[in-house]
């Protein structure tokens, strides 16, 4: 059964490298997929995106990660658009 295609909302959590400090946040997928476009939000211990008009934006920096190591640690292409605590955080940093 495929859940992905069916949903209104799909939020995806995972780790953002693998075991040997690979990126998992990459442009394309090279496993096969069950529906295109359809993850909405994406977590890892990193990071918090959304996508919104085919863009995947960085929205929340978390816990204990910064913008370098997150970016260092990203193959795929961002935009920044922090939301409001997050970049209250930032300045007091």
């Amino acid at each position: 059964m495929d859940l992905a295609s069916g949903a209104e909302r799909l939020i995806i959590t995972m780790t953002h490298t693998d075991r040997d400090g690979n990126s998992k946040v990459v442009p394309s997928c090279t496993l096969p997929l069950t529906t295109k476009g359809a993850v909405n939000v994406l977590i890892t211990e990193l990071a918090k995106f959304r996508f919104t008009d085919g863009k995947m934006l960085l929205v929340k920096v978390l816990p204990g990660a910064t913008l370098d190591e997150i970016k260092a640690k990203t193959d795929a292409s961002y935009e920044v658009a922090l939301e409001l605590d997050d970049i209250q955080g930032a300045i007091q940093q």
